[in-house]
């Protein structure tokens, strides 16, 4: 099991010790993404006026929706992908299908120049024994 992993962070100017089983570096990637956010919303100056309830939600609010943006993105993502994959698929089956036929006109072609080769050996061979009987 991992170990859980502390770290001092910055957020809103306040120093926090957070804690968790990623790395330090990740929880500091966190923090760094939330101070940003709170950042970002706190420069607008409306922002000032607000509670401190409210200011808290309107953070939290954005946090949210880039998460459900996020999370739509991939969503968009994995069905281009499932796409991508079912089309790959039928070009697979398409390439196989004309491998296929490929071997059988190969296998065609090669039949028929047997064929030639014992056609051209019995016209020779009448040939002969025509010229023979002459």
């Amino acid at each position: 099991m991992s170990v859980k992993t502390e770290a001092k962070v910055i957020v809103g100017g306040k120093v926090f010790t957070i804690s968790g089983y990623e790395s330090e570096e990740y929880l500091q990637k966190v923090a760094s993404y939330i101070n940003s956010k709170y950042n970002e919303v706190a420069s607008d100056d409306g922002y000032k006026l607000l509670t401190r309830d409210y200011q808290s939600l309107l953070i939290q609010i954005n946090l949210a929706d880039d998460y459900f943006k996020a999370k739509n993105q991939i969503d968009l993502l994995n069905d281009e992908l499932a796409s991508r994959e079912d089309e790959l698929c039928n070009i697979k089956h398409e390439l196989i299908s004309t491998q296929i036929k490929l071997d059988n006109l190969e296998k065609s072609l090669e039949d028929a120049r047997e064929k030639n080769k014992e056609d051209e050996l019995k016209i020779t061979r009448l040939e002969t024994e025509l010229k023979d009987r002459r």
